[in-house]
């Protein structure tokens, strides 16, 4: 999820729920929403992720976010994960043309076809990477050289929707068979797992994922 889709959502309104509650400051995009956009940022977004299960769940919920709002994906994400086994890419891979139309017909994610095929062939995609490098995470970390990218952004506003660092792994994924992986994407995938630290300066949770590994 980048600064400028997270403004979208918001359509400009910003609360200040979380401040209030417990006099926390957070990244201004984090407000405004629901109690379950404040948590995403409080508990996972910008903390480094280094096991492949969960790389691939950001993988599919990214890809799916493609257009939309990351609440309306967050709002979905326990459909997603029971409709994507649990985000286990082997059982992903395995998936066929019947798995396909189910999934089109299930509301609890995004129907989109291209989407849900793209999911399945990433799956496959992962899984090659994954023998080549012993884990995805191992691939993927080594586009920051192993070590999370700490920005010191003062604003929201200063936060990039994509790095030289996205550009390059976008292009790398795309070039392996991956798709839904344009370089906005990806750097949203990278802000998500924590291979750069996008957190404002002010945000509380900026000096925490800073001391994560």
């Amino acid at each position: 999820m980048t600064l400028i889709q997270s403004q979208r959502v918001q359509s400009g309104t910003i609360s200040l729920m979380g401040d209030i509650k417990d006099g926390k400051k957070r990244c201004k995009w984090a407000l405004g929403v629901n109690q379950r956009y404040v948590d995403y940022h409080d508990d996972e977004w910008g903390a480094p992720v280094r096991d492949d299960r969960t790389q691939f769940e950001f993988l599919v919920l990214e890809g799916a976010q493609a257009g939309l709002s990351w609440s309306t994906i967050l709002n979905k994400r326990d459909g997603y994960r029971k409709a994507f086994a649990n985000f286990d890419p082997q059982k992903v891979a395995r998936f066929n043309s019947r798995s396909v139309e189910r999934l089109i017909n299930d509301a609890s994610i995004v129907r989109n076809r291209l989407k849900i095929e793209s999911a399945i062939n990433n799956a496959r995609r992962f899984l090659e990477v994954k023998k080549e490098f012993g884990a995805f995470h191992n691939y993927i970390w080594s586009f920051v050289n192993g070590k999370a990218k700490q920005n010191h952004w003062k604003t929201d506003r200063h936060v990039p929707a994509t790095s030289k660092e996205s550009d390059a792994l976008s292009k790398d994924l795309k070039q392996r068979g991956f798709k839904f992986v344009g370089s906005t994407i990806v750097y949203a995938h990278m802000q998500a797992t924590g291979l750069v630290n996008d957190h404002v300066v002010s945000c509380y949770r900026h000096d925490e994922c800073k001391k994560m590994r």
